[in-house]
């Protein structure tokens, strides 16, 4: 299974350390990253597979929000096929 994860606020040090960081430690490898400052404003986009994630897909979504509070960013995970059908035209 892969997910989109999106991430947004304000740009400050250690947004991509940490998410990067946080599904490194339960075996979730990330495929693609994108990543944008717009003046403050930080975006980034990733696709991760969860093919040998060693957590559920939500325990992991859990890890993200605790990271989303403490560095006070938006931060969704959405898994690839649903993305993917909200997404067509």
């Amino acid at each position: 299974m892969r997910a989109i994860i999106s991430v947004i606020g304000r740009d400050k040090k250690g947004i991509i350390a940490k998410v990067s960081n946080c599904l490194f430690n339960v075996n979730v490898n990330i495929e693609d990253i994108s990543q944008t400052i717009m003046g403050e404003l930080f975006t980034m986009l990733m696709t991760a597979d969860f093919s040998d994630a060693s957590v559920e897909f939500a325990y992991a979504d859990k890890l993200l929000q605790e990271i989303a509070a403490e560095m006070k960013v938006e931060i969704r995970m959405q898994n690839e096929e649903i993305f993917n059908s909200m997404h067509k035209i």
